[in-house]
């Protein structure tokens, strides 16, 4: 890479994939990452800088500005020219494996430019971020309104929980170390890892957190997880095996599994696997469930472009205070520490979350929906 004031020139080979989680897998520092990647989430950022690549063009905006979000500004700071060529159609002009030349923010192939596009850089994207954060009252009544309407169709999970398959794996009276790909999966799997020596939790990985658990030398117990995103040799592993499917029992994760002549259990329900592995976790009778990956913050929440983020809340609603995340332990644990503290974290969590929704018109007008259509599930009036 050679650069001069305000210009950049760059030649690499291009890798193209509308799933940024696959791409990852394949990307080095010579290659020109090309993705379709609408409000690029900070997992996907923080994948993207681990795996060196110097240059990422996105056909969809980085950044729509419908929340708060620090993927773009996380990639920047990272070190890595982030481009946005908004409509340009290099997924049906370019071919994976075609050398490219960048020249500022434009991209050439055999002299001829292809695409023109925008850098966004580090002081903007801040700038952005910050404005974002401002309307964060508009965010927080969309967020109420999907949730309402997931609790509408699939409040039944709140009163019924799911159907869990037997496993030879036992949760009862353990504690559970659920390990999902989020924001800091590997730095907080070091951070745990004490507590994993002297609690010897069961390590449950979600799709690809269980090459996370490997990766840092440890074998995961259980997989779940509709199984897109995680590696062969992971399933292989030796690991009793979940596959999350859609409610009606379809799934191309078991298609894949018995492909590779492995045998799975299957878990029907709605929602993200991560809930999933945490409802399982729970229904299974664990003590305590220490969440590696999964989102916690409401703006973790709001980087979720789907209305499954809706699940991930119930989930927490339904378990309560059993669930703790990585940074909690690891500032609470000591050697054969008492389970009041942690358990107190939990709850002191939970208020924390509801205090600071509740300062929202939207979200005090959910709260109040969400009690009567919880008191209709329960059969209390």
């Amino acid at each position: 890479m050679t650069r001069t004031t305000g210009f950049v020139e760059f030649t690499g080979t291009a890798r193209l994939d509308r799933r940024t989680k696959d791409l990852v897998k394949r990307l080095g520092p010579d290659d020109i990452a090309i993705i379709d990647h609408p409000d690029l989430d900070r997992v996907s950022a923080e994948e993207l800088v681990e795996c060196g690549v110097r240059i990422v063009v996105n056909v969809a905006p980085s950044a729509t500005g419908r929340y708060p979000n620090p993927g773009p500004l996380t990639l920047v700071r990272g070190g890595v020219q982030l481009i946005d060529a908004l409509g340009a159609d290099l997924f049906e002009s370019l071919h994976d494996g075609e050398p490219l030349v960048v020249r500022g923010s434009d991209l050439f192939r055999n002299g001829r430019r292809v695409a023109t596009g925008r850098m966004l850089h580090e002081g903007e994207l801040a700038e952005d971020l910050d404005e974002q954060r401002d309307r964060l009252g508009d965010a927080l009544d969309a967020f109420a309104e999907n949730t309402m309407r997931y609790l509408r169709e699939e409040g039944y999970l709140l009163a019924e929980g799911i159907q869990v398959p037997h496993l030879r794996t036992r949760f009862r009276d353990r504690h559970v170390l659920v390990v999902a790909r989020g924001p800091g999966t590997k730095r907080d799997l070091a951070i745990v890892r004490p507590y994993i020596k002297d609690f010897k939790p069961v390590l449950v990985g979600v799709d690809g957190g269980a090459d996370r658990l490997l990766e840092a030398g440890m074998k995961p117990d259980v997989i779940v997880g509709d199984m897109d995103s995680v590696s062969d040799e992971a399933l292989a592993c030796g690991a009793e095996l979940v596959v999350h499917a859609y409610t009606d029992g379809s799934s191309k994760g078991r298609e894949r599994v018995n492909r590779l002549g492995l045998r799975s259990a299957v878990v029907a329900a709605p929602g993200l696997s991560e809930d999933v592995a945490i409802l399982l976790a729970y229904e299974k009778g664990a003590d305590l469930i220490v969440a590696v990956g999964p989102r916690f913050s409401l703006l973790e929440f709001l980087e979720r472009n789907r209305a499954g983020v809706s699940s991930t809340f119930l989930t927490r609603l339904r378990v309560g205070d059993k669930l703790i995340d990585a940074r909690g332990v690891s500032q609470l644990f000591h050697s054969r520490v008492g389970l009041g503290p942690l358990f107190a974290f939990a709850l002191a969590g939970v208020a924390a979350l509801a205090a600071a929704v509740a300062g929202s018109p939207g979200m005090r007008s959910f709260f109040s929906l969400l009690a009567d259509r919880l008191r209709s599930l329960l059969g209390l009036g």
